[in-house]
C-alpha cells in the first residue's frame, strides 16, 4: 500500500474511538500500512497532539484486536497521531490544516496521497468538501479519496442534493461510501461460496431454491439515539443499506472479471431487478412494520419505545419491518427473498438462509417419511461461520431419517482475532479497492425502491403493529410466509414453536 495521511474529521466522537483507531492499530501491526503515513484528528473540541494520542491509546487497549505489548513499536505508532482543532466552516482553518499537511507528507514521504474520513452528520460533508478544495488540500500530486458514512441522505431527494454537493469537488471514482456491513468476513465470503464451488452454482436459481431469508435482529432499544431514530427508523437505518446489501450479493451475477467495477454492476443489476410496488396496498400486503410495546427479555422488564428517551410518545416510527421481496430476472423468477430487521428482539444476530426446494412427495422415501429442507446458513453475526442442513438415516435405527448438520465455525479458528469490517475498508480506501463501497446509482436505486415503501407508509398509520419487547415482532410478519407455504427459520434455537435445533444431529467438519 502506498503512504498517505489519513483525516479523521469527528475525531473525538464514538465511531473513531470504537472502530477507526482500533483499526489503524490492527493494520500497522499486521504490516499493512507501512511506515509511510500519518493520521491527522480534527475535530471542534480543543485537544493537544499528546492529549489525542492519549485518546488513541485508551481506544485501542479498550477495543483493538491486537493488545499493546511493545512500548518502542507503540511510540513508533503513536508518534504519526497529529491533532488539530477544525470549525469546519472557517476555511481559515483549513489553510493551516494544509500547512500541517505539507509537513507531515515531507516527513513520511506520503507522496501527497491523502485520505479524508468524514464521520461526520451527512449534512457536513458538503461544506467539508469545498472547503478542503478551498483550503488547497486536493492540490497535490498524489491521490485524494473521500470516505463517508451513512446515512447517504434520507430518501431520494436528499440523497441526490448531497451527491451534488460532493461531486463539485469530488470525481465519483474518488467517492468511497462506507456500509461496514460489506466489510464483515461473512458477507464478503458469500461471493466466494457460490462462485468457487461448482457444486453450489449450478442450484443457485429458481429450479432448486425455494426461498432466501436474511435476519438482522437486534436486542437493544434506541439507548441514547431516540432523537436520530426517530426520525430514521428500520427501514432507513436498517433496510435502505444492510438489508439490501446482503440480498444483493445473494442475488447477484458472477461478474465477467475481478475487477471492482464489473462487481458493482453486477449488484446495480440486481436493484434494477427488484419488483417494484405498485401502490399503497401493495406495500401492505408484502411490507410489514412493527413497533415494540413494553415486554421482558431474561427476567428483565424494557419499556415501550415511545417510553424511550428523546422519542415521541405519539411516535409511528417503526422499530421492526418485515418484507417480501422479488428480483424478477431469468435466476430468481417466482423465488421470494424475505427479509426482517428489527430492534428487542430475543437474540441479536445476522444470518442468511438458502432454503433449497424439497424432494417431491410420494416418491421413495419421502412416501413415509416427512422431511425437512435442505438449508444453506451464512452466519455473519455473532458467530461467523457457514452451515450446511441435509437429511440422513438416523445411526442403529431402522430407517429413520433425521436432520444433520454440518458448520463451518469461522470464529472458531480465529476466535476475537476475526479482522473487523473497519479494518478491510479503511485498508480498500487506501488501496483504491472499491469493490465493497456503495457506487452512486447503487445509492439511488436503493432509495427509490424503499421511498415507495416510505410513502405508503406516510399515507395512513393503522398498518403499524405492536410487538412486545422480547418477541420475535408481530404475527403479520409470520403470515408473510405462512401465506407462500413457508416458514421463519430459526436463529440459533430460539423461535418460539418452531424447529429446535438441539434435535439436529451436529457433524462438525471444520473448527
Amino acid at each position: 500500500m502506498s503512504g498517505a495521511v489519513f483525516y479523521i474529521f469527528g475525531a473525538t466522537g464514538d465511531l473513531a474511538k470504537r472502530k477507526l483507531f482500533p483499526a489503524f492499530y490492527s493494520l500497522y501491526r499486521e504490516g499493512k500500512l507501512g511506515e509511510n503515513f500519518a493520521v491527522v484528528g480534527l475535530a471542534r473540541r480543543p485537544r493537544t497532539s499528546e492529549q489525542f494520542r492519549d485518546d488513541v491509546k485508551h481506544s485501542i487497549q479498550e477495543f483493538a484486536r491486537y493488545k499493546i505489548t511493545d512500548d518502542e513499536e507503540w511510540t513508533r505508532f503513536a508518534s504519526r497521531f497529529e491533532y488539530m482543532s477544525l470549525d469546519i466552516n472557517n476555511v481559515a482553518g483549513f489553510h493551516e490544516l494544509n500547512v500541517l499537511s505539507t509537513r507531515l507528507d515531507e516527513q513520511y514521504q506520503t507522496g501527497g496521497n491523502r485520505l479524508f474520513y468524514l464521520a461526520l452528520a451527512p449534512e457536513l460533508f458538503g461544506n467539508v468538501s469545498y472547503n478542503l478544495s478551498e483550503g488547497g488540500l486536493l492540490k497535490t500530486k498524489g491521490w485524494h479519496r473521500l470516505v463517508i458514512e451513512k446515512p447517504f441522505g434520507y430518501d431520494l431527494p436528499s440523497a441526490e442534493r448531497l451527491n451534488g454537493q460532493l461531486r463539485q469537488v469530488f470525481e465519483e471514482k474518488d467517492i468511497y461510501r462506507i456500509d461496514h456491513y460489506l466489510g464483515k468476513e461473512m458477507v464478503q465470503n458469500i461471493e466466494f461460496v457460490r462462485f468457487a464451488n461448482a457444486f453450489f452454482e449450478p442450484l443457485w436459481n429458481n429450479k432448486y431454491i425455494a426461498n432466501i431469508q436474511i435476519t438482522l435482529s437486534e436486542t437493544v432499544g434506541v439507548e441514547e439515539r431516540g432523537g436520530y431514530y426517530d426520525h430514521s427508523g428500520a427501514l432507513r437505518d436498517m433496510g435502505q443499506n444492510h438489508m439490501l446489501q446482503m440480498l444483493m450479493m445473494m442475488a447477484m451475477e458472477p461478474p465477467s472479471r475481478l475487477h471492482p467495477e464489473d462487481i458493482r454492476d453486477e449488484k446495480v443489476k440486481v436493484l434494477r431487478s427488484l419488483r417494484l410496488f405498485e401502490d399503497g396496498d401493495d406495500v401492505r400486503t408484502n411490507v410489514v412494520r412493527g413497533q415494540y410495546s413494553s415486554g421482558s427479555s431474561k427476567g428483565k422488564t424494557l419499556p415501550a419505545y415511545r417510553e424511550e428517551d428523546s422519542v415521541n410518545p405519539q411516535s409511528t416510527t417503526e422499530t421492526y419491518f418485515a418484507a417480501r421481496v422479488h428480483v424478477d430476472n431469468f435466476r430468481w423468477a417466482g423465488v421470494p427473498f424475505y427479509i426482517r430487521t428489527g430492534k428487542r428482539l430475543p437474540v441479536k444476530t445476522t444470518e442468511v438462509v438458502v432454503e433449497f426446494k424439497n424432494i417431491p412427495n410420494n416418491v421413495y422415501l419421502a412416501k413415509k417419511h416427512d422431511m425437512e429442507p435442505n438449508l444453506l446458513v451464512f452466519r455473519v453475526n455473532p458467530m461467523e461461520g457457514i452451515y450446511l442442513k441435509m437429511n440422513a438415516k438416523q445411526p442403529g435405527s431402522e430407517g429413520v431419517i433425521v436432520p444433520v448438520a454440518m458448520d463451518f465455525c469461522q470464529s472458531c479458528q480465529i476466535g476475537i482475532n476475526t479482522p473487523e469490517a473497519y479494518e478491510r475498508l479503511l485498508y480498500d480506501a487506501a488501496r483504491g479497492d472499491s469493490t465493497y463501497f456503495t457506487r452512486w446509482d447503487e445509492v439511488a436505486l436503493a432509495w427509490s425502491y424503499v421511498d415507495r415503501i416510505a410513502a405508503a407508509w406516510n399515507e395512513k398509520t393503522d398498518d403499524l403493529k405492536e410487538y412486545p419487547a422480547g418477541s420475535w415482532g408481530p404475527e403479520e410478519a409470520t403470515r408473510l410466509l405462512t401465506d407462500d407455504g413457508f416458514k421463519w427459520w430459526p436463529i440459533n434455537g430460539q423461535n418460539e414453536g418452531e424447529v429446535d435445533w438441539e434435535t439436529v444431529q451436529k457433524t462438525t467438519v471444520l473448527t
